[in-house]
Formats: C-alpha cells, structure tokens, sequence
C-alpha cells in the first residue's frame, strides 16, 4: 500500500468517527467551565464556593459540537432553498 492509500483511509476513518460521534452526542461539556455551568472561587478562609455562571453555555455546562453546529447550519440551509 503507498502512503497516500495509508493516509487517505486513516483521515477517512477519523472523519467518520467524528461524524457518528456527534450524531450521537450533540452536545459536549463546556470548555470553560469543564461541563459544571459554573466557576469556582474561594473565600478569604480558602473555603470553595460556587462562582458565578458560565455565559459561554448559560449555566448549562453543555455546547454544542462544531460537527453538530456545521450540520444543523447547513440543513438549513437546504431546508430554506428547497421551499
């Protein structure tokens, strides 16, 4: 097998991958605040309270996949020109 063969059916099954992942899970943790919906702070004793609200997810700890997102764009896309 030559490499492009190699490298072709190796970006091929990571694509496909991806593609099942986030038609299974739209939705992962948010990055910023790690899926909590929320930061962390401490007082001036060091005890942990909670922080305020995520506004990247809106206190929902959840996004949406950038696979997901490009999808639903363009199935609305479709969906708007085929009316």
């Amino acid at each position: 097998m030559s490499l492009a063969v190699l490298a072709t059916a190796f970006l091929s099954t990571i694509t496909l991958s991806y593609v099942v992942k986030c038609w299974l899970s739209p939705f992962g943790d948010c990055r910023k605040c790690d899926g909590m919906g929320h930061a962390f702070k401490t007082d001036r004793k060091g005890k942990t309270r909670r922080g305020k609200d995520c506004r990247r997810c809106d206190a929902t700890g959840k996004r949406i996949r950038v696979g997901r997102w490009i999808y639903n764009r363009a199935a609305r896309t479709y969906r708007a020109g085929t009316r």
